[in-house]
């Protein structure tokens, strides 16, 4: 594997080399000096196109975690200001040298074409509302660390589906590790066609809610017009947000799980956001553990180290 771009067509046994590789970076980041020095020499270059604080500080975190490197690129104040194209602009960070790209943008496929373009592996930070494979992976982790594993698990996947880059790799890596599926939005929210989706799907979260073992909630992307589909965010948290009323009717080990940014009083209200079935810290934290399983492995880290 050069590359992470996609969980789509993953194999089952490199997801779970990923997953236990990221478990054993997650016991060296409780040590007193969580840092090792397996990728010494390497950089990493973090390219974001687009706004985030979870991925690309873990990704540095991450990165500075095993030793390497990092050069952090800053659209806003780099010569795309002035001008200069995606592909001049990959071309010149790798003429510094970078060993590999962590890439974000608004765009789908724009990791693949970074890819096409230099020598290096590329993963995929999120393009545009199609791909987010990291996630999938730090999501996997949390929940194999809650419950053993993801083998028979019923997990519902909450909200604007349809411009949801977590939700597309959530389901490939989560069905390929064995569990079942649902998802959870109205029509406007779903994506128009689930052919080769490996998934169940329904607009009633009530009717789902008691079955679930895992209820992942994802946010409405305004930014993408998911807001503007549906009539009011009153009237979405009543049908689909993760009420006090609704927490309580959970089976009692129900784990609720939700990307970020929360917006609390809209998918997931203040009560259950605080309580201690909710993962998302344990989900931020182990983001960290999956990349550098992913740094390592794409950079092919020293073991013994």
């Amino acid at each position: 594997m050069r590359d992470l771009l996609t969980t789509e067509g993953l194999a089952r046994e490199r997801l779970e080399s990923l997953l236990a590789d990221g478990e054993e970076f997650a016991e060296v980041m409780r040590r007193p000096i969580p840092k090792v020095p397996a990728l010494r020499g390497k950089t990493v270059a973090t390219m974001f196109f687009e706004p985030s604080t979870r991925t690309r500080m873990s990704f540095e975190r991450a990165a500075r975690a095993l030793s390497a490197d990092v050069l952090s690129f800053s659209p806003a104040t780099s010569s795309l200001k002035k001008g200069e194209s995606l592909k001049d602009t990959v071309l010149t960070i790798q003429a510094m040298g970078a060993d590999l790209m962590v890439v974000r943008h608004t765009a789908t496929g724009a990791p693949w074409r970074v890819a096409e373009w230099t020598r290096l592996p590329v993963v995929n930070g999120g393009d545009g509302a199609h791909q987010h494979p990291t996630q999938a992976l730090l999501d996997s982790l949390t929940l194999r660390q809650r419950f053993g594993g993801l083998d028979g698990l019923r997990i519902g996947i909450v909200g604007d589906i349809r411009h949801s880059r977590v939700a597309r790799s959530d389901v490939y890596a989560f069905a390929t590790l064995g569990a079942s599926v649902t998802l959870v939005a109205p029509p406007t929210l779903l994506p128009p066609d689930l052919t080769g989706w490996p998934v169940e799907a329904t607009n009633t979260l009530d009717d789902v809610l008691t079955e679930l073992d895992a209820v992942y909630l994802l946010r409405v992307q305004a930014e993408r017009g998911g807001a503007s589909v549906f009539p009011s965010l009153p009237e979405y948290r009543e049908r689909f947000g993760m009420t006090r009323r609704r927490f309580a009717r959970l089976k009692p080990d129900t784990a609720v799980l939700h990307p970020g940014p929360m917006i609390r009083g809209v998918e997931i209200d203040q009560e259950v956001a605080d309580d201690p079935r909710c993962l998302v810290l344990d989900q931020v934290t182990n983001g960290v553990a999956v990349r550098m399983a992913v740094l390592f492995q794409l950079l092919g880290g020293e073991r013994d180290a």
